[in-house]
């Protein structure tokens, strides 16, 4: 009896030993899934957006990075150069306006040759005496010669006296007695003869009456043929520089018209994808999402520890 006992207690034992050493694996396989699901919770509460928070982000900021993602699209690389070319034309349409004023507009407005008369040829009549001269044939060339003095006599109309006739302003100034001075040269008969195709220029024209600037208050003894800087000068000067600024001001307009209007364009292609029709994904989806994926991690796990058992 006793050795029939044996084998049975033997296989008890045995069979206890192995439910005990499967009920282990169990736990430890519990445990593992438990540490599992609860990295796994832990993982998606800290990387999950608050909705709250979401919603005010969202709110605040999805309107600015919308509009600024708009209009970086719709800037492009000629749409700059042609900002730069129109600011860089208007910079120097400014530039030009300050030196032609400088140059120009200044020495016009305070001009005192403003009065205009007709004068009628009297006298016209070379110099014996020649006025010395210093001329340049180069870099290190100087020279000195003379030239021939033009002086020309007319009357003033409207007065009684006799005035010296001059070319400019400049004229005046350099020498008060000729007519015009010529560039000075080394050949004196070329000089002599640009002098006498003046003279004779002007004797053709002894009775007919022409128009000239005088200074009646102040020295009525001299008379300019031209002013240096007149009225088409300063047109011209002040036309330009303002057609170029006009150019590169419509030309910046333009781009930024047709910026806005793309960007127009973009707001409303995108507010018409975003209408009610469109499905977009929502805070609470997602959570609803994030429970059923924790429902079924759950619902695995206990199906794997049953198989187990």
């Amino acid at each position: 009896m006793t050795s029939k006992k044996m084998p049975a207690q033997k296989q008890a034992d045995g069979s206890l030993f192995f439910f005990s050493e499967k009920y282990k694996d169990v736990k430890k396989k519990k445990k593992d899934v438990h540490l599992i699901t609860r990295i796994s919770a832990v993982l998606r509460e800290a990387f999950s957006p608050i909705p709250g928070k979401a919603k005010r982000k969202e709110s605040s900021s999805d309107g600015v990075r919308a509009a600024d993602k708009v209009k970086k699209q719709v800037s492009n690389a000629g749409e700059d150069r042609a900002m730069l070319l129109g600011f860089t034309m208007m910079g120097l349409s400014v530039l030009m306006f300050f030196l032609l004023g400088i140059a120009i507009l200044k020495p016009f407005m305070l001009s005192v040759w403003n009065e205009e008369a007709n004068c009628t040829i009297i006298q016209t009549d070379i110099m014996e005496d020649w006025i010395d001269c210093s001329f340049t044939c180069g870099v290190d060339c100087h020279g000195q010669s003379k030239y021939p003095c033009l002086q020309i006599l007319v009357n003033v109309s409207g007065s009684d006296y006799v005035a010296a006739l001059h070319y400019n302003e400049e004229a005046v100034q350099i020498n008060p007695k000729c007519f015009y001075v010529p560039k000075c040269q080394r050949d004196k008969n070329d000089l002599l003869d640009g002098v006498l195709d003046v003279k004779l220029y002007f004797e053709r024209k002894n009775d007919t009456p022409f128009a000239c600037f005088h200074r009646p208050d102040s020295k009525p003894e001299d008379v300019i043929l031209i002013k240096k800087y007149d009225r088409t000068v300063v047109f011209h000067c002040l036309f330009w520089p303002t057609l170029m600024l006009i150019g590169g001001a419509s030309i910046v307009g333009m781009v930024k018209l047709t910026q806005h209007l793309s960007l127009m364009c973009m707001l409303y292609c995108n507010s018409q994808r975003e209408e009610p029709g469109s499905m977009t994904p929502r805070p609470d989806s997602q959570q609803s999402k994030t429970r059923k994926e924790d429902k079924t991690l759950r619902w695995r796990s206990n199906s794997h520890t049953t198989n187990t058992i």
